[in-house]
């Protein structure tokens, strides 16, 4: 085996494309990540013998997972994990709601937000303890802001990059699908792939700037902003307004919420 300590937390991050999977030694290390596709009809055994080759790849026993920290926005998923990890794994988990969430959730109705977008606002403030807007670049694009006093205001929801170049490849009968890296050196495309990636990529960061500039505009002080996501190091790095890159933000949060409320 390898020399890894005897207990890891698992966190998990289930996305309505991707899973993903961090493993957190106690101190809050994160040692390794893993993703994979989500889908709504794994059964408990076919999800156990994914989770068993991701640990057996990293030579990791499924005995030093001591506790699970799980954020989902896919709700028919949810009783299938629930039966993996108190069957095979552990018997206690955390699951992250408005209810287990520490900070105010200002929403007219806060069972309504995203289990990822609350984990990412908690992640947020108590890594930089001021006013935050926090840009999930995912399956949808995601804005999530957090004020000075450390409560979730709420944010903006818009389409993902890589949805909306699926969406562009299946709905027009000439546009091919392509890969969105690397960005496009300029707008002015001179081919339909250079122009595509133009108006891909360089719109979602007009898209992403434009929305920041209003949020910012609505809140008080000057808040940080911060990326996340899969897809973040695609776009963030062209947009000016962003400041920090944590692209495991979410799995953060996690170990955080697990960490509070154990008390370990």
């Amino acid at each position: 085996m390898s020399g890894y300590p005897e207990e890891l937390i698992l966190c998990v991050d289930v996305g309505n494309t991707t899973t993903a999977c961090g493993l957190f030694q106690r101190d809050g290390l994160l040692i390794r990540t893993f993703r994979f596709r989500t889908r709504a009809d794994l059964t408990p055994e076919e999800l156990l013998l994914l989770l068993r080759g991701f640990l057996d790849l990293f030579e990791i026993s499924p005995r030093r997972v001591k506790g699970v920290a799980f954020a989902s926005v896919v709700p028919p998923v949810n009783k299938t994990w629930e039966s993996v990890v108190k069957r095979w794994l552990v018997k206690e988990w955390l699951v992250v709601s408005a209810d287990t969430i520490p900070i105010p959730v200002c929403l007219k109705y806060p069972s309504e937000a995203g289990a990822d977008r609350l984990v990412n606002a908690y992640a947020a403030w108590n890594r930089w303890r001021r006013s935050v807007i926090v840009v999930d670049f995912g399956t949808a694009t995601t804005f999530d802001c957090v004020s000075s006093r450390g409560e979730y205001l709420g944010g903006a929801i818009a389409p993902g990059l890589e949805c909306s170049a699926e969406l562009l490849f299946r709905r027009t009968a000439k546009l091919p699908a392509v890969e969105l890296t690397p960005p496009p050196e300029q707008a002015l495309g001179k081919d339909t792939i250079s122009a595509m990636k133009s108006g891909l990529i360089l719109g979602f960061v007009g898209l992403t700037e434009y929305l920041i500039q209003r949020l910012r505009q609505e809140m008080e002080g000057d808040p940080l902003v911060v990326a996340t996501g899969g897809l973040a190091r695609c776009v963030a790095p062209l947009c000016p307004s962003i400041r920090e890159l944590v692209p495991d933000l979410t799995l953060e949060g996690l170990f955080r919420l697990y960490r509070e409320r154990t008390g370990t």
